[in-house]
């Protein structure tokens, strides 16, 4: 693509989506987050699991917010690890108050690298938000991911969702804005085998949470 990042109403004096998150779980926002999303991040994980070829697996939450699908997956029977990853800090309090049992971990995403490759990493309502989506994708391939492994993620910001076009203004944070071809051009061209491409949790006047599932098969 001629320009791999494409944001939309950015003016310089936007705030980093780190910083308005934490303001969010000071304010008690992030259950909120997870009720709203836990519909499509239900739909994704189920086709993402379909497609895993693991008896057992390890997985990664980027960008966990306050940890609810960290604690969610961790309760899995094949779950043998999961790390929820996040870069706003008070999220991270968040999950370490409600999980004390659970690791979390508040770094930059893109720079972020796990100790060692995992077979799942899931992410919702995140990628957008990043200054360089294609080498993120890219490191979550090459760094992140075992041969063979799952990368499940979602997103609500993108063309065909109408619903979303004021969201970068209303909230004051960056959002990249692509078409569902788009996205699914940065994932191949990261080198992923898209395995499914679907609209999870669709209803009236709202399109639905883009989800792709994709393979790790370098």
């Amino acid at each position: 693509m001629e320009n791999p990042i494409a944001f939309i109403d950015a003016p310089a004096d936007m705030r980093p989506a780190t910083e308005v998150f934490s303001d969010w779980a000071k304010l008690g926002k992030d259950s909120g987050m997870e009720h709203g999303h836990a519909p499509a991040v239900n739909e994704i994980l189920a086709a993402a699991f379909e497609e895993m070829n693991f008896e057992k697996f390890r997985a990664v939450d980027a960008g966990c917010g306050n940890g609810w699908v960290v604690r969610m997956i961790s309760s899995m029977e094949n779950c043998e690890s999961i790390i929820g990853v996040d870069g706003a800090a008070a999220m991270i309090v968040r999950a370490d108050e409600i999980d004390s049992d659970g690791t979390y971990i508040c770094a930059d995403l893109q720079s972020f690298l796990p100790s060692e490759p995992v077979e799942l990493v899931h992410s919702m309502e995140v990628l957008y938000y990043l200054d360089d989506i294609p080498a993120f994708l890219k490191s979550v391939r090459c760094n992140w991911l075992q041969k063979d492994g799952i990368f499940a993620f979602g997103i609500d910001h993108y063309q065909e969702n109408e619903e979303c076009h004021d969201w970068s203004e209303k909230v004051g944070v960056r959002m990249a804005m692509f078409s569902e071809s788009e996205w699914c051009d940065m994932v191949e061209e990261a080198g992923f085998e898209i395995l499914r491409m679907f609209r999870a949790a669709p209803r009236e006047e709202w399109a639905g949470t883009l989800a792709i599932v994709a393979r790790n098969g370098a």
